[in-house]
């Protein structure tokens, strides 16, 4: 049975942290304190709960938030996709670099909540759609934001394809990647390095080697 008030489940089961490469920036997260950072996948399932990636801040998320706020012009008064938006940090961070607006889209209907109080609680506003945008036409964005998203190979073919897509039609694309094994071995221009932060419970690392790319088509 699905999770009636998921709002109140966020706030009861994490709590509100500083993004570690980003302290600008606070999130409702889970950690060693809070009630689901111990559930296995079979206990999240029987209480209606998919995997909460909404609850970690990600590496790749975490380097691509430090560079948008690092390098405000990126984004400002622009229109930015935040694409598998997870707890919506990226979005946030684009919208306190200046940007006109943030759509945050991923196919978790749970990921609307943690995007809606995080937003709040950084004193921003993003939108949000559970519409699985890879089977959707391009939207009319400036920007399209991606951290994390190559980590699973179906997964990683079809966002690169995606984005390929959306470049063509002159839209810039962003991507945070902490040297997953599915990211494109070419067709992106490095911007930044970062060594970020973690935790072994998330990744094999306690500082995950981070970098920041632009897709080059070449």
């Amino acid at each position: 049975m699905p999770i009636a008030d998921p709002i109140a489940f966020i706030t009861a089961n994490t709590r509100v942290q500083t993004v570690p490469h980003a302290p600008e920036i606070s999130l409702w997260l889970a950690d060693e304190v809070t009630p689901i950072w111990r559930m296995t996948e079979e206990a999240l399932e029987e209480i209606g709960l998919p995997p909460p990636f909404w609850a970690f801040a990600w590496a790749g998320g975490q380097g691509l938030a430090r560079w948008l706020l690092d390098n405000p012009l990126e984004v400002d008064s622009k229109a930015v996709l935040d694409l598998a938006a997870g707890s919506g940090l990226v979005g946030i961070s684009a919208m306190k670099a200046g940007a006109a607006s943030v759509l945050c889209a991923d196919i978790d209907p749970f990921c609307e909540a943690a995007v809606a109080l995080n937003a709040a609680l950084n004193g921003v506003e993003a939108a949000y759609t559970t519409e699985n945008l890879l089977h959707q036409p391009i939207p009319d964005v400036d920007v399209i934001c991606a951290g994390d998203v190559f980590y699973e190979k179906p997964m990683a073919d079809a966002v690169l394809a995606w984005l390929v897509e959306a470049h063509a039609r002159g839209i810039r694309i962003l991507v945070g990647d902490p040297m997953r094994t599915y990211f494109p071995k070419s067709g992106f221009e490095l911007l930044a390095e970062y060594h970020v932060p973690t935790t072994r419970e998330l990744e094999d690392l306690a500082i995950k080697r981070t970098r920041v790319w632009t897709l080059s088509g070449t």
